[in-house]
């Protein structure tokens, strides 16, 4: 089998890239591990960046977004009892971004690539791409027990932080950077309405918490924990009465639970792996970067890495620019720094470091304080939140 672009992944970021190709005229196929019922069982993400939205309506998958996404024009920051508005839309000239869940996403991309016949070939094991610096790489994978190859003249490896695609560049042609956190975040899904119209991220002396949501009927929470917590050891009434004790007072006398829906348990961690490319392979997503969920930029930088990679495919086969293709990295990885450095320092100021009362305690007071009193802070918070500008190839 013979393909113009393999695109190994089919979350959110294979789909789109996908998506956008096809729409294009340039032939893909995806390669899954999972099944799709795997894929769309995952949950992440749900606030999407204003560029992605753009991205995802250029995709035409955005009817359903349209319908039931809830667009939002600010967020609250709470500390000190107190709540402090971001508004967004004021800040940023009108930017504003989207809750509307990944699994959401992913299904409706999944429709899109169904209903026009593109290939995607679930439960290919043992993916494994081939002869990358060449000018004919293959992909080779394992189905119903047969090996199968995947001839194609470019590679997109959209499989993740644990996935194939990054391990087969070698290792003196890639460098690491990451930082992990003492920490992690417990979140719980329940079918209540959300406690604010907007999301809320709170600074306690007990850990950072997060008021979230997915729809106007469904509530998604978190709770700062220490990454020797288990999920078992959370019930549901533990974990509702934590959440009360860490939000302002008129916030949690508000707050309506009930039964959860799911509950995990997600380490917090910032990696960048660079270059992003290996030959004709392109690391995309989470494969090339992770970044703590504070920011909410994970799935907005696959998005970004999506967007840029597909337009140097345009201008490849429509226009024979070649030149493009040694760029993808450099301008993914701008973007990708400045977001790390914002949920870097979302994370930073928000979450509990230390049982006691300490300097850095005092610091992170004195950033939100100056931040929230300040047009100019609250204008570089507001601009990093809906996200920067994509970065033209022309």
């Amino acid at each position: 089998m013979k393909t113009q672009v393999a695109i190994i992944g089919a979350g959110p970021s294979g789909l789109l890239l996908g998506q956008l190709l096809q729409r294009q005229g340039i032939e893909n196929v995806i390669l899954e591990r999972r099944t799709g019922e795997y894929v769309l069982s995952r949950i992440r993400a749900g606030v999407l960046e204003q560029s992605m939205v753009d991205l995802l309506r250029e995709a035409g998958v955005d009817e359903n977004m349209d319908a039931e996404g809830l667009p939002h024009e600010g967020f609250e920051l709470a500390f000190d009892n107190r709540r402090e508005r971001v508004d967004l839309k004021e800040l940023t000239g009108g930017k504003t971004v989207m809750v509307y869940g990944q699994t959401e996403v992913t299904r409706d991309l999944m429709e899109a690539r169904e209903a026009v016949g593109a290939q995607t070939i679930y439960e290919a094991e043992n993916a494994q791409p081939h002869d990358l610096e060449s000018d004919s790489p293959y992909v080779t994978y394992e189905k119903d027990g047969e090996v199968h190859r995947l001839d194609c003249d470019y590679v997109a490896g959209c499989d993740g932080f644990h996935g194939v695609a990054r391990q087969s560049i070698p290792a003196d042609r890639i460098n690491t950077f990451e930082r992990d956190y003492p920490f992690g975040w417990l979140g719980m899904l329940s079918d209540t309405p959300p406690v604010a119209e907007e999301l809320i991220y709170a600074s306690h002396a007990r850990g950072f918490a997060l008021c979230s949501m997915r729809s106007k009927t469904r509530s998604r929470y978190y709770v700062q924990v220490s990454n020797e917590e288990r999920v078992e050891d959370w019930s549901d009434e533990r974990f509702w009465e934590e959440l009360k004790r860490r939000i302002p007072d008129d916030v949690a006398a508000n707050l309506v639970t009930g039964p959860s829906i799911e509950k995990s348990i997600a380490p917090l961690r910032s990696f960048v792996a660079e270059p992003m490319q290996y030959g004709r392979l392109f690391l995309v997503g989470d494969a090339a970067h992770i970044v703590p969920p504070t920011g909410a930029k994970g799935l907005n930088l696959a998005a970004s890495d999506v967007n840029t990679l597909y337009r140097v495919m345009v201008k490849v086969y429509q226009e024979g620019r070649t030149d493009l293709i040694e760029r993808y990295s450099e301008v993914c990885l701008r973007r990708i720094w400045k977001a790390e450095r914002f949920s870097w320092w979302m994370t930073s100021i928000l979450h509990k470091f230390s049982e006691e009362e300490d300097f850095n305690a005092r610091m992170q007071r004195a950033e939100l304080d100056y931040y929230t009193g300040s047009e100019a802070g609250l204008k570089v918070i507001a601009e990093n939140y809906v996200g920067l500008p994509y970065e033209s190839l022309e």
